[in-house]
């Protein structure tokens, strides 16, 4: 075969046969074929898109393309969520120990923030000596002990799919939708996954910024994720607003653990809360989504999912203590109120702005090489409908340096709006989306 004819089809508007993606896709990985001529295929598809077939393939070449991890000797049922990321989203945190009480093992391999949206492993890294490079063995192994267990990308999951996303980052052809479809759920269900919910994201502080892209890109998944004989939902939820009242690292760890022990915000819970019982359900540990619901609420009651959550992070080189003594934890220097400049309701809060915010400070990166601060952060974070005086404090930044406060505080600014009339915020989980 020759590249440039194949570049040249999909160019036209034509369809990729199979055994066209495996030439392509081998042989960028095995690096016969050059970048140049990848990122004008990832072009040729970025304007012409790929049929529900040609995205499966795609996806699993990719999957393909390298090891993938052995769970065959767990024995309970293996699911998983992804989310899209937003400001905020700290879901896997309670996620995990959640479902993995109610007798589903959890394999989550997460990601690093990049931009405005938090990294799990970001969080996870705030947690003296938690290991999220664990090898393959031994990731299985604290499976089988706890139930679920969060690494980072080992360096020969989905190799193809690195090395496709670091070229489509710098040919600004990221935003294609059969090309997320397939980069997202080639690492998932390398994972040796039997289901997946997606949590998909929309919204100022999203990835995706209309509803209308947040639903094409939900029921693509789906539908590839089907193909591929995994049981599959998808959630569309509203990123207009940051999810929770903290974003940050070591405060979002902070959150998490209020949640887990019955205290956490009643957007970050609900959220979670759905997204753990479609996961139950896919699986068939519970009959319906209520029945998790309810089996979800007692493990929280009972306090077995914060436990659960401290024997992770111990089988994982952590100190559980420090969860019971948030003050162990990573802690900005400066703790300062950003106070409502009037009175009236909160119309608007911009995750981008806040998410903005917290990078300047030094909570997330510019570059993927980019080190972390986990002690900064914003906390106390008010939300759309909130009634609020002038004065009042409107959310806590926590900042290790003057200069970046005073950034933060110029970026709060164009955070808020606010309303003389009563505001009512828009439904959270704007749509489930399941198999046909």
């Amino acid at each position: 075969m020759i590249p440039q004819w194949i570049i040249e089809k999909k160019r036209d508007g034509e369809a990729l046969s199979p055994e066209e993606l495996k030439f392509f896709i081998e042989g960028y990985t095995k690096e016969s074929i050059p970048d140049y001529q990848m990122a004008a295929m990832a072009m040729a598809i970025y304007f012409q898109g790929m049929t529900l077939d040609e995205t499966a393939t795609l996806t699993e070449l990719m999957m393909n393309s390298g090891d993938l991890v052995d769970t065959s000797s767990i024995e309970q049922p293996k699911v998983d969520k992804h989310s899209t990321g937003g400001v905020g989203d700290k879901v896997s945190l309670l996620l995990a120990p959640l479902v993995a009480c109610c007798g589903a093992a959890v394999p989550m391999i997460s990601g690093r923030g990049l931009g405005i949206t938090g990294g799990t492993l970001d969080k996870m890294e705030s947690i003296p000596g938690y290991r999220v490079g664990l090898s393959d063995k031994e990731f299985v192994s604290v499976i089988k002990q706890c139930g679920c267990s969060m690494i980072g990308q080992t360096g020969q999951l989905a190799p193809a799919d690195k090395k496709l996303y670091a070229l489509r980052d710098v040919t600004a052809t990221v935003p294609s939708i059969p090309l997320i479809t397939a980069s997202i759920m080639s690492k998932k269900l390398a994972e040796g996954i039997d289901g997946l919910v997606m949590d998909v994201k929309w919204g100022k502080g999203a990835f995706m910024k209309t509803y209308e892209d947040a639903q094409t890109l939900a029921k693509t998944i789906v539908e590839v994720g089907t193909r591929m004989n995994k049981g599959m939902a998808a959630l569309i939820t509203d990123m207009n607003q940051p999810l929770g009242r903290a974003a940050g690292n070591s405060v979002e760890v902070i959150e998490s653990m209020a949640g887990l022990q019955g205290n956490g915000p009643d957007d970050l819970m609900e959220v979670t809360l759905e997204l753990c019982a479609r996961m139950l359900t896919l699986v068939n540990v519970v009959d319906s989504r209520e029945e998790g619901l309810a089996e979800l609420q007692k493990h929280i009651d009972s306090g077995a999912a914060f436990e659960r959550f401290k024997q992770m992070v111990e089988l994982h080189g952590g100190d559980p203590r420090v969860l019971d003594d948030w003050s162990k934890l990573p802690t900005a220097k400066i703790q300062s109120p950003f106070k409502a400049p009037r009175g009236g309701y909160i119309q608007a809060v911009s995750a981008e702005q806040v998410g903005r915010a917290v990078v300047l400070m030094g909570g997330g990166r510019s570059r993927t090489e980019d080190s972390v601060d986990h002690a900064v952060g914003i906390t106390d974070i008010a939300k759309i409908g909130q009634a609020v005086q002038a004065g009042d404090p409107l959310l806590t930044i926590h900042a290790n340096d003057e200069d970046k406060l005073a950034g933060a505080i110029e970026l709060l600014e164009k955070a808020f709006t606010f309303s003389d009339e009563a505001v009512t915020p828009e439904a959270l989980i704007k749509e489930v989306i399941l198999p046909d």
